[in-house]
């Protein structure tokens, strides 16, 4: 009798440490930012005074300049994801707003993480503009925009380009899904260039550039000779978004 008296406090004892235990245990969170630099030949680029030239020697001025990123994850070295929660992961980058390069994540859990993974535009799950009530008056006052019906703009890229020193004439290029009939949108990864830490009461930096070049010059080459407007595009628009999907890299990290 007096054995299985101590047998059951033993127990007892155990299942009360582990209790404790389980009950000490708090997960803490941390912060980020991701930090967007958009550059042509490793520079930041100027609206409507810099001129560029692409691959196809056409020299071309940008007055405008605004992309959707989405669906952020940090993954760590051993494969395990934190997911940023969904309905607060959907930004417009604007190269004329300074302080919307630089995104802002809270509340995500601490740990070591070696890459990040994002979506460019708006996946099809948001279609027709499904739960994104906080990001869509966003989307519409910066003409993001085809309407109710059709979706979002993934890209709004436009300006004015020469070729062989002749006249000046106007480019657009608006890429993004239609409904579930053109799926442009595209899944990123890209590797930490050193391990991101995350812990209470700080908010280290990750720096991506962003190759803006690469819109016309990366998987596939794009001539503005051939075609200087594209929207609902079947044949264009698919290889720009294959293009913009080369366009970052995560430089540095600042924990």
């Amino acid at each position: 009798m007096k054995n299985i008296i101590y047998i059951l406090i033993a127990t007892l004892v155990i299942v009360s440490s582990c209790k404790n235990d389980d009950e000490g245990t708090t997960k803490t969170f941390g912060n980020v930012v991701l930090d967007l630099k958009n550059t042509i030949n490793s520079n930041g680029i100027e609206l409507t005074t810099d001129s560029y030239t692409n691959g196809s020697n056409e020299v071309y001025i940008i007055s405008e300049l605004k992309y959707i990123i989405s669906n952020v994850v940090l993954i760590k070295a051993n494969g395990e994801e934190f997911t940023y929660p969904v309905d607060r992961s959907y930004f417009l980058i604007n190269e004329e707003v300074l302080e919307s390069k630089k995104v802002n994540l809270s509340d995500i859990s601490a740990g070591q993480y070696t890459k990040i993974r994002f979506g460019f535009g708006v996946d099809q799950s948001k279609y027709p503009l499904n739960g994104m009530a906080n990001f869509i008056p966003t989307a519409e006052e910066s003409g993001m925009l085809w309407s109710w019906s059709a979706g979002y703009k993934f890209l709004k890229f436009e300006g004015t380009y020469t070729t062989n020193g002749g006249a000046s004439t106007d480019f657009l290029i608006h890429v993004g899904s239609h409904g579930t009939t053109l799926d442009n949108y595209k899944e990123i990864t890209l590797e930490l260039p050193s391990t991101l830490t995350i812990e209470e009461s700080k908010s280290p930096e990750v720096a991506i550039n962003v190759d803006i070049a690469k819109i016309f010059d990366g998987t596939n080459t794009h001539s503005l000779e051939v075609k200087n407007s594209i929207q609902v595009d079947a044949e264009f628009a698919p290889k720009i978004a294959e293009n913009i999907s080369t366009m970052f890299t995560a430089s540095s990290v600042s924990n």
